[in-house]
Order: C-alpha cells, then structure tokens, then sequence
C-alpha cells in the first residue's frame, strides 16, 4: 500500500498525494516498503552520482567540490556557474560546447538566462570533459549510441544489478535510463560501502563534504545533508529522491503524480523510519501551506 500525503489548508484536508518508499537498513534488507517498489521508475537526477561514477571510471579526473558539482541539479548561483565554467575550461572548452538546453536558474535573485545556467549544466560539462580526456565526439555526446554514453549505462547496470527497462531522454537533453526503487537503492549503497579509495566513495564524500555544490545554498536537499552528517541525497525532477548514510542505511522515494510539494516530508519520513533524525528536520517535515502570505496549514504523511 502507498503512503498517502495530506494537504491540510485551515483543518481541511483539500488534497492528497499518494508515494512510493522503500527503506534498508545498514545490512540492506528492507525496514519499510510502501508501493511498488519494485516496478520501473523514473529516477531523474537522482542518478547522476551513478553517471559521475561511468565518467570517472571512463577517465574523468575532478575533484572535491567540481565533483559534487558534476553530480548537481545546481540552482545556478555564481559559485555554481564559476564551476561549471572551471571544468569547462579544464577541458580546454567554451559554454558553446554545451548541449542542455538553455534555462533561468532555481536561484531567483540570477536574471540571466543560458545553457551555463541550466540545473544540469554541471553533467554535462563534466560529460564533455570525459569526451576530451578520451578524444571522444564532443558535438553528439548527448547521443544513446556514443561511448560515454554507453559508458554510463554499463555502470547503472552494474550498481543497480538490473538491465535497464527502458530509456528515453531527461529534460536536459541526456538519456535517462528506467529502473527499480529497488536498483536504485542497492546502487546507492555502493557508494559508502566501497573502499576508501574507490572512485564511489569520491562521489559519496565530495556530495557530503559540498552539500550546497549539489543542489544550493538554501535547498532542501542541501539542509537534510547539513543536518545528518553522513547523509549523501540526491533528488530527481517529478519527485523522486534517493539517499544513503555513512553506515549503508538507505532509500528511495517517488510522489505518484510528480508533485514535488509532498517529496521532501516523505523523505524525512524515509529517513525517520531509519533512525536519522535532526532537529532541522521538523519544518521540513510538514512542509508550508501559506495563506495571506503565513503558514494555515501543513502535509502531512499518513
């Protein structure tokens, strides 16, 4: 059975969300499954510790706060664009060699519009330096058939332990690969649980030394890994999240009808079902229903 997310405006429950999760403990068996878990999801963003991993493995050589960057959904603050431009520059390349779509950033107080901007341009800058680090194609990088490509899409296999169900293509223009709850979850608990000088325990200590790197500085994604030191998370569009702690607890959660409004209490959910709590950690948890511009409500996950 699903988890089912309360809209609660004034005391009145006006809409509903229902939500995937699963949870593993430190050994990986299951704490709490609800919903189908075990079906073909659409994991977004939330696998780009997976295609930093494919790059790496293919000759990608970042480090630290680049790194976490290569795995973001940036909101495009000048700390983030001054990086994607640095990796760019480390492959001796412009922003014309870009292949994202041209975007605003999440940030609101940036104006300026471009692919540098684009959430995902830190992909896909580190994609473009792979190409250079192996005189791979630069314009047909974003291409299923290209090796980096075919590169990535080994390494998913190989850490989820599933064949890809199906593929398509993510909104920055990169393909995206369909797999489990299940395979994500596994993949995800490769990171820790490798050795220390594997390049999967890179990603996982440069996303959690750089949180603000992975998402922004006020993000909520950002907030949960400051609050559970140890806690690497990634969220993907149409409301999907995925995390890990030090120690090999993990999970994954997906909002049915890609509402992301209801993502991050169910993550906390997720997380608190697995012991990790904070105190920063309770306003997430109920998110904000606003009226008149102050809070009259809250979600509630049921």
């Amino acid at each position: 059975m699903s988890l089912v997310v309360e809209v609660v405006r004034s005391g009145f429950v006006e809409s509903t969300h229902q939500a995937r999760m699963l949870t593993v403990d430190a050994a990986g068996r299951p704490v709490e499954t609800r919903g189908a878990v075990h079906v073909p999801a659409s994991p977004r963003s939330s696998m780009k510790p997976l295609q930093a991993l494919g790059m790496l493995r293919a000759g990608l050589r970042l480090e630290e706060e680049l790194l976490a960057l290569a795995c973001a959904s940036h909101s495009g603050e000048p700390f983030h664009v001054d990086g994607v431009r640095k990796i760019l520059a480390g492959a001796g390349l412009e922003e014309s060699a870009l292949r994202c779509p041209e975007d605003y950033p999440f940030d609101r107080a940036v104006t300026e519009r471009g692919r540098v901007y684009m959430n995902c341009s830190g992909k896909h800058a580190a994609m473009l330096a792979t190409c250079v680090a192996n005189d791979w194609p630069l314009t047909t990088y974003l291409e299923p058939a290209h090796p980096l490509q075919r590169a990535i899409r080994e390494t998913v296999e190989e850490l989820t332990g599933e064949r890809v169900a199906a593929s398509g293509v993510d909104g920055c223009g990169a393909p995206l690969f369909f797999v489990s709850m299940l395979g994500v979850t596994k993949a995800f608990r490769a990171f820790p649980m490798s050795s220390e000088d594997s390049y999967e325990r890179k990603i996982f200590d440069a996303m959690r030394t750089y949180p603000e790197w992975t998402s922004g500085t006020d993000r909520a994604e950002a907030k949960l890994m400051r609050a559970l030191p140890g806690l690497m998370l990634k969220a993907g569009a149409e409301a999907f999240d995925a995390f890990v702690f030090e120690d090999g607890r993990a999970g994954t959660v997906k909002i049915e009808d890609g509402g992301a409004r209801a993502r991050v209490p169910v993550t906390v959910a997720a997380l608190r079902s697995l012991g990790l709590d904070a105190p920063e950690l309770t306003e997430l948890a109920s998110g904000a229903v606003l009226g008149g511009g102050r809070p009259v409500g809250e979600l509630r996950v049921r």
